[in-house]
């Protein structure tokens, strides 16, 4: 454990006394007069008050000689007295969730904002299955056969890979943190009018001009301010990417518990389909969230639809062949060109048949036609394979958005953009199929803030490029191989090219029988409660195992042009992902 760390718990650990709490700090500021012709001098301003703006703000102030020598400010345009006093009945939850893996937890934990999240509104993800939707080709990960231990090392609590929970619960615990914390400035209902470079003679600070008439001007301005950043425009940061054929519905699902006889709903299930992954994720025992991505079309019309179908095609998604999943596709758009969309009846009668036509037993765990009353007593065979049947979509929850790929050429700006960095979605947006969006928000944050901590302790000038550099050094190409990974295996997966089908399929089989090396993707994958440092153990592991699905990828693109032949080719992309891996001594 680091020193910085220790320092922080033994800080916490010793602060007792009551604090305003947020909504009191935001109306101070809210009602206070215009600061007129003279900006007002700070350290530090945070643009953004989402998961990454609030976490930033939280980790600085948990050192104390940050929060005893700068002044921070965080400005966001939302209300966040909505987010504080955010509440929702028992057995209900909101649309967007996120996978906190346990190194963003420890994280979370070291600088004491994770105690405020509401435990009851998460669920561990004790085990994850993944599969092929062409070849059914799986592999399964196991928190305890991965030797993995729970984030919080408390004897008793039983091994987890993440821990799902609701955006809005992370993002009130945040708040809630911060209203223990002193010196943190909180601007909410105000937005950033305009932003520019002080004409000095060695270069200026930023201002940046508020909607309430105030103006900041910042030793160090940060961006994070999400995927269409001011921040990032003034500082003329430019962005690479593009923007994904796909949709990602979000919708709550409800569904009857497991039996005494099944494992709990701990499971995380994703099917790759050629047209995207679907995602169930738990919850609670009678509720999980889900993630699906598919096309535009498709998913207009199945989250604007008849009512039920969606909770259909979703129990569908995770059992017929993809064969009679492209076959409702079609019937299903074309219903919605002629205008006559497809009822619950006409949509059950269509999934039925298709089952007879492929001998699927209705009382079987295949069948999505299985009633509820089926599913007591002893547990169908295969069941554990499978989530459970959803009976219902939570009111007002299912919803769809675009998907894309952006990066930003570079975390700090220079010239007259200096002194500004960006993080999270700022910097960074990545396709969710591996749940690391956030967790590379956090990441970012955890660095970051202990850059300005060294920079502080050294006497120096956080807003200098010098003190930026090694943030930027350290979480570009962390990212970037993240992020490439995920981008390449979403292509990889949207093929239905045989050759292709069979390389990837024999590669997770393989994988899947090797515990060492899913081991050592779950650890880089975040799943182990160390540091989140570039240097922590299983970084360099992620690092080859992306460089192999680069390979993998090459091979693709060498099999589409080939045909026929190519599988040795594909092949050897295999064998190279393979052998990049790392293997127990």
């Amino acid at each position: 454990m680091s020193p910085c760390i220790v320092s922080v718990r033994v800080f916490l650990l010793s602060r007792q006394r009551a604090l305003p709490n947020v909504a009191q700090r935001v109306r101070k500021l809210s009602t206070g007069a215009a600061s007129g012709p003279h900006p007002e001098e700070r350290d530090v301003v945070i643009v953004g008050g989402g998961p990454a703006g609030l976490a930033l703000a939280g980790a600085l102030a948990s050192y104390k000689h940050v929060r005893d020598s700068l002044s921070i400010t965080l400005v966001e345009a939302g209300d966040l007295s909505s987010v504080e006093n955010w509440s929702l009945n028992s057995g209900s939850f909101s649309n967007r969730v996120s996978s906190i893996t346990n190194a963003s937890q420890a994280f979370l934990k070291a600088v004491g904002a994770w105690d405020h999240v509401e435990n009851d509104r998460t669920s561990p993800i004790e085990e994850m299955q993944v599969w092929d939707g062409v070849s059914d080709a799986r592999i399964t990960f196991t928190a305890s056969e991965l030797g993995l231990t729970a984030a919080n090392n408390d004897s008793g609590v039983s091994p987890q890979m993440a821990r799902l929970t609701e955006n809005l619960n992370l993002q009130r615990g945040l708040l809630r943190h911060l209203s223990a914390s002193p010196g943190i400035q909180i601007s909410d209902k105000v937005k950033v009018k305009a932003i520019e470079s002080e004409v000095r003679e060695g270069g200026g600070w930023p201002l940046i001009h508020l909607s309430d008439g105030r103006t900041l001007r910042a030793r160090l301005l940060v961006g994070a301010d999400g995927f269409n950043s001011p921040v990032r425009s003034y500082a003329g940061i430019s962005s690479f990417g593009w923007s994904y054929d796909t949709q990602a519905i979000v919708a709550t699902l409800s569904h009857p518990p497991r039996t005494p006889f099944e494992p709990p709903n701990t499971t995380a299930y994703q099917r790759f389909l050629p047209t995207g992954p679907i995602a169930f994720l738990p919850l609670s025992p009678t509720a999980s969230s889900l993630v699906w991505s598919t096309r535009p079309p498709l998913a207009a019309a199945l989250t604007k639809g008849v009512s039920g179908v969606l909770a259909l095609m979703i129990n569908a998604a995770f059992r017929l062949p993809n064969v009679s999943m492209e076959y409702l596709h079609k019937v299903i758009l074309e219903a919605e060109a002629a205008g006559t969309p497809l009822t619950l009846s006409q949509i059950k009668d269509e999934i039925s048949w298709r089952e007879k036509s492929h001998n699927i037993d209705k009382h079987s765990a295949f069948s999505s036609m299985l009633t509820e009353s089926n599913q007591t007593g002893m547990p169908l065979e295969h069941s554990e394979t499978l989530p459970p049947l959803i009976s219902s979509i939570q009111p007002g929850t299912a919803a769809s958005f675009p998907l894309r790929f952006n990066h930003a050429e570079s975390y700090i700006g220079e010239g007259k953009g200096s002194r500004t960095v960006l993080v999270g979605d700022a910097a960074h947006t990545i396709h969710p199929l591996a749940g690391q969006g956030l967790n590379l928000g956090l990441g970012d944050v955890e660095c970051l803030a202990r850059c300005i901590s060294n920079t502080v302790l050294q006497g120096g000038d956080i807003g200098s490029h010098t003190a930026l550099l090694p943030y930027a050094q350290e979480r570009y190409i962390e990212n970037h191989k993240i992020m490439s990974a995920c981008d390449k295996l979403h292509k990889l997966y949207t093929t239905t090219f045989e050759p292709v089908v069979w390389a990837r399929s024999v590669g997770l089989e393989v994988i899947n029988e090797l515990d060492s090396i899913k081991a050592a993707l779950m650890l880089s994958a975040g799943s182990s409660p160390k540091g989140r440092s570039s240097h922590r153990p299983g970084a360099a592991g992620w690092n080859r195992a992306a460089q192999g699905i680069e390979g993998l990828a090459g091979g693709f693109k060498v099999a589409s042009m080939l045909g026929g032949a190519a599988a040795d080719v594909v092949g050897s992309g295999l064998r190279q992902l393979l052998k990049s891996l790392p293997q127990k001594n």
